[in-house]
């Protein structure tokens, strides 16, 4: 007899616990029958064969039962990986309820199967109640990011680069270089000005101001200068922090 296991009975017997509550888990061989339906006779037997084959000794594993005539049955009580050993060849069905089994015991497992139909119903509501709320929250997240993405998209007039980036609230040096590396602006050779790529003004995304400026010499200098638009400025408070909420919060 191993006294640091339990026999959970049948209706036709007693329930019999002989478990140290300190010691290992295991799940006896009438657990495993009832669980697959099979005959305790024959799940004892394949239990021997198991043992036998591994080189352990079955006697460590032996326990009893109490039938309601007061007979002791012997019964074996499994570990965890000698009761997944012994279920490998029996059927995925079964295999799965032995292990459903075993997480349950470990305090790991799902117990809805536990629950009744109308337990089953109220978990359900109050589990689809709670998505509900959830995504509501979202949304009402969402507002404020669609208000300030259509602000931006139909504002009047264009900002130059500093300007959009105190909009976007980083520094100018940083929004200038981040244009410059995807694509939007460059640079002729010699030139000091920025200019925006065509691909982006016919996108509506950038656009070119001319300023004529009166040198000392009473010359004239155009002076060309790329400016964002406000489409471009929404797309930018989606490709660079800190994302359209916090310019909807500064517009």
């Amino acid at each position: 007899m191993n006294p640091t296991n339990y026999e959970r009975a049948s209706a036709m017997n007693m329930l019999v616990n002989t478990e140290d509550f300190n010691g290992p888990l295991t799940m006896s061989s009438r657990e495993v029958a009832e669980l697959c339906e099979k005959n305790h006779a024959d799940v004892l037997r394949d239990i021997r064969v198991m043992l036998e084959q591994l080189d352990e000794v079955a006697s460590s594993f032996a326990g009893y039962y109490i039938a309601s005539n007061g007979k002791q049955n012997p019964c074996f009580n499994l570990p965890k990986d000698l009761t997944l050993t012994l279920v490998a060849g029996y059927n995925v069905k079964l295999r799965k309820r032995i292990i459903d089994r075993w997480l349950e015991l470990e305090g790991q497992g799902p117990r809805t199967a536990a629950l009744t139909g109308p337990q089953l119903m109220a978990a359900a509501l109050i589990e689809a109640d709670a998505t509900m709320k959830a995504q509501a929250a979202q949304i009402e997240g969402m507002k404020e990011d669609v208000a300030a993405h259509e602000r931006l998209t139909k504002a009047e007039g264009s900002l130059n680069v500093t300007e959009a980036a105190k909009n976007l609230g980083i520094r100018p040096k940083e929004l200038f270089d981040w244009l410059s590396h995807n694509g939007w602006t460059y640079k002729r050779p010699g030139a000091s000005n920025w200019l925006g790529y065509q691909t982006k003004c016919n996108q509506g995304l950038l656009e070119h101001k001319s300023t004529t400026v009166i040198r000392a010499d009473g010359s004239e200098k155009i002076s060309e200068q790329v400016r964002i638009t406000p489409k471009g400025l929404s797309l930018l408070a989606k490709l660079i922090f800190p994302t359209v909420r916090l310019i909807g919060g500064a517009a």
